[in-house]
């Protein structure tokens, strides 16, 4: 294979892992964020442990600076204190008086040629009476540097250089201390030291004499690491102890707030004898007696409720089925009326068409409520049959050309070649699309009408498009309530009833479908009904948008032509290609 297809090849093996590993990471975070929603009580607990963490975070530091501070102070002052009091001794032993003074009681022994190997051995202690100090000493001869004495593994180079240059400015008698990691000689790892400077003057000689004391701090670095281990495990379990805490104070409180979700969600499911126990007289005791007295009223007025729907539904059935056969003897007396209408005067036949019309309206509206009252009572039922549902589109259609005539508007047709079989009740189809075409033409401002057919494999769906008025934001749903009109001013010009579409969408809910509306003010409105090609199949989706595609195009053009603010380039001499 050649070079170029195989790096072309581990490239896109390279993007399919890390396309799986993004693809669990935000499954992964999706789960987190699920759960972190659903539970109070991962909720109470988790910023109980992020507060207590930031507090003794908090608290922690600043004990911890403070006890460093004060044990480093302290150290130093004895340090400094135990320097100063080396170099008093050091000036006294390197006067020549002090060491005349001195011959008579060591005239036994022998002294040496140069004084600072006398003045070391007594500022460190090494000599025969002398007991070991803990720091060093660096001793170094301004006038002559050659001469310098040190203890232990101190070499001259050791003395940092901003610490000497401090010294040597500094006043007679005034130390300079510093604080360094040391490597000496012999060591393996730099340590921790608090150096300390002063210059030694001899007037009777004019030398002058850098001293430096090295006192080393591994003890109390070793006892701040040790304070900051314990104040890190006593934390930690300060924190561990402040959530265990409130986990026992979540859990009583939340068991409690969950069992009523629970008798709530069961409640609504439609059983009203769910109640919740009453332990004590706490605010949950009080909780749960408000809970069960709002589920015995609610399941009394439900109760009430369904009585007086029953009540109504019959009422509207036995008043539909009562009129039919006063309002039979009616239509065959307008009937007459309208027939011998060319006898009579203008007026009197006017008068004959009219009732003639409101008599049809008032059939037409009986018809609806009759249909409506069996929705109410549970008592429709589909005659299901395969069919061809361009057939039934085709059929709607023609029963509407007549009424589209009248109002100058056009049919567009967008039907595909295939077959759209699907198991549907033909006669209640064919009345939800001559709604769906009545009210299109109603409010089309008779400009042309589109009817689309779409079909997948899971399902059936047609789309009625005007460029009429269409409606307003909240609208889409609500004009499928009963008699709600759009605009009630607007006088109906086809005789509705205002139960078209309210029938339509019972007809849809029946066969397992979706009857839906998309409107914008001037852009029109389309109505989209889906429905499953098998009976009793679930809807996944329709294989037509309910938002119409020129409305949807335009959308996206005018996103794409949004102007993006690109960021400046670091030079400013334009934007940044990334």
């Amino acid at each position: 294979m050649p070079p170029a297809k195989k790096t072309r090849s581990r490239r896109r093996t390279l993007r399919q892992i890390l396309g799986g590993v993004r693809r669990r990471v935000r499954r992964a975070a999706g789960r987190t964020r699920s759960v972190w929603r659903r539970s109070l009580q991962l909720q109470v607990v988790t910023s109980t442990l992020v507060i207590s963490v930031i507090v003794v975070v908090v608290l922690g530091t600043f004990l911890s600076e403070q006890i460093n501070r004060q044990v480093v102070s302290s150290s130093q002052r004895s340090s400094a204190s135990e320097a100063s009091a080396d170099r008093l001794q050091i000036a006294d032993a390197l006067t020549p008086e002090a060491d005349d003074q001195t011959k008579p009681a060591d005239s036994g022994k022998k002294g040496s040629a140069n004084p600072l190997d006398d003045v070391m051995d007594i500022v460190t202690g090494s000599g025969e009476n002398g007991s070991k100090k803990r720091y060093d000493v660096l001793i170094l001869n301004q006038t002559a540097p050659g001469q310098s004495r040190a203890s232990g593994g101190v070499v001259p180079l050791n003395v940092p250089l901003g610490l000497q240059r401090n010294v040597q400015k500094a006043e007679y008698g005034k130390a300079v201390g510093s604080i360094e990691r040391i490597k000496f000689a012999g060591g393996s790892q730099p340590r921790l030291t608090y150096v300390v400077g002063g210059i030694v003057h001899v007037p009777s000689t004019g030398e002058s004499y850098e001293v430096y004391h090295f006192f080393p701090f591994t003890d109390e670095e070793e006892l701040l690491s040790n304070v900051r281990l314990a104040i890190v495990v006593v934390g930690l379990g300060l924190v561990l102890l402040l959530a265990a805490i409130a986990y026992l104070v979540a859990r009583q409180v939340v068991t409690p707030v969950r069992l009523a979700r629970q008798a709530a969600e069961r409640l609504a499911s439609g059983k009203l004898d769910e109640r919740l126990k009453v332990r004590g007289e706490d605010d949950l005791a009080r909780l749960a007696n408000s809970f069960n007295e709002m589920a015995a009223n609610l399941a009394l007025k439900i109760h009430q409720l369904e009585e007086l729907s029953q009540v109504q539904r019959q009422f509207v059935s036995d008043v539909s089925h009562e009129l039919r056969t006063p309002l039979t003897t009616v239509r065959m007396a307008a009937d007459l009326l309208y027939d011998a209408r060319e006898d009579f005067d203008p007026m009197a036949a006017r008068s004959a068409e009219l009732m003639q019309a409101q008599l049809e309206r008032f059939e037409s509206m009986l018809a609806d409520l009759l249909e409506i009252s069996r929705y109410d009572a549970g008592a429709a039922t589909l005659d299901l049959d395969s069919v061809d549902v361009r057939d039934v589109v085709l059929r709607a259609i023609a029963d509407s050309e007549a009424l589209a005539e009248r109002h100058t508007t056009r049919f567009e047709l967008r039907l595909p070649n295939e077959p759209c079989m699907a198991e549907i009740d033909n006669r209640r189809v064919e009345r939800i699309l001559r709604n769906l075409l009545f009210n299109a033409i109603e409010h089309g401002e008779g400009r042309d009408i589109v009817v689309t057919i779409g079909a997948d494999r899971d399902a059936v769906a047609v789309a009625v498009r005007d460029h009429g008025i269409g409606l307003k934001a909240g609208e889409d749903t609500m004009v499928f309530d009963r008699f709600w009109r759009a605009d009630p001013s607007r006088a109906r010009t086809i005789g509705g009833t205002g139960l078209g579409l309210a029938i339509s969408r019972e007809d849809a809910t029946l066969h397992g479908g979706w009857l839906q509306a998309w409107g914008q003010p001037g852009e029109g409105s389309q109505f989209r009904l889906t429905l499953p090609r098998a009976a009793g199949a679930d809807l996944k989706g329709s294989p037509l948008s309910l938002v119409p595609p020129e409305i949807e195009m335009r959308r996206t053009w005018r996103t794409a032509m949004t102007p993006v603010l690109l960021p400046a380039s670091a030079d400013g001499t334009g934007y940044d290609e990334d």
